[in-house]
């Protein structure tokens, strides 16, 4: 007999994470999206409604304003497993705490997902853990909730980059970009690349998401160096860098309407 799937809902204040996680759950049978919300509020309600179906599983930001994954969860009437997702590694820690399923780290990918999904149907048929059911749970959730509005982690101000055995150390206010060419990741200062030694998705969670900015799978862009935005056809978009080359970087389809925000227009 074939397994019914398991009932999603995804909770993010990042409208554009939403449609990428949908997306990517489209491809996998063993789950179906039930809802979704982008205020953790209208979430918080429709989860506690009892003439809804409860859901299953929740896919959970934890990093939101006004109410974090961790509040919401404190929140809630009735324990969904949960499988939290964050840009920041420090707080997928903390996601283990309260014994969720898995953490994906931002930009999920599919990899990431199957494992976390694969977790998940290793414990059917659902059934509610120990750590669900216990009275301090909320206690937990709560205490977890007051770290996240703590002073925020100190990013690091300059990046080592090394060639040969001679390791130079480069301000981060000079870099304009990150880049990835031919299984390699360069720092870019004036034109020049630099080698490092981390991944873009390395850099990405490493560094102040403030300031530096994930605009396709191979770059990193320093926003503090961005000049222009243009809509090219087709929806495609460039970024104009304002270093002596007037350096132009596309823009993937997906990450669009993240930068627009972030660069408020």
């Amino acid at each position: 007999m074939e397994a019914v799937p398991l009932r999603a809902y995804l909770v993010d204040d990042e409208p554009l994470a939403i449609e990428r996680l949908k997306r990517l759950l489209a491809s996998f049978d063993s789950i179906v999206v039930a809802g979704s919300a982008n205020d953790p509020a209208q979430a918080l309600e429709m989860l506690n409604d009892e003439c809804n179906e409860p859901v299953d599983v929740l896919f959970l930001d934890i990093q939101m304003p006004a109410i974090t994954g961790f509040e919401l969860l404190a929140r809630l009437a009735v324990q969904p497993f949960v499988i939290f997702t964050t840009a920041y590694d420090e707080y997928a820690l903390r996601a283990f705490e309260v014994n969720s399923i898995d953490y994906l780290v931002k930009p999920i990918e599919t990899a990431q997902l199957a494992r976390a999904l694969k977790k998940l149907d290793r414990l059917r048929p659902v059934s509610k853990s120990e750590w669900q059911q216990s009275p301090d749970l909320p206690k937990l959730l709560q205490e977890l909730a007051l770290t996240l509005r703590g002073p925020r982690p100190e990013y690091p101000r300059r990046i080592a980059s090394r060639v040969g055995e001679r390791i130079s150390f480069i301000d981060l206010d000079a870099v304009t970009h990150f880049i990835a060419h031919d299984k390699l990741t360069y720092a870019v200062v004036d034109g020049h690349r630099h080698g490092v030694d981390q991944t873009i998705a390395e850099l990405e969670r490493r560094l102040d998401p403030d300031r530096f900015l994930r605009v396709h799978r191979s770059a990193l862009v320093n926003a503090d160096w961005i000049h222009e935005v243009n809509s090219w056809f087709a929806g495609k978009v460039m970024l104009s860098l304002k270093d002596g080359q007037r350096t132009q970087i596309p823009v993937a389809r997906d990450r669009v309407r993240a930068l627009k925000a972030r660069m408020g227009i």
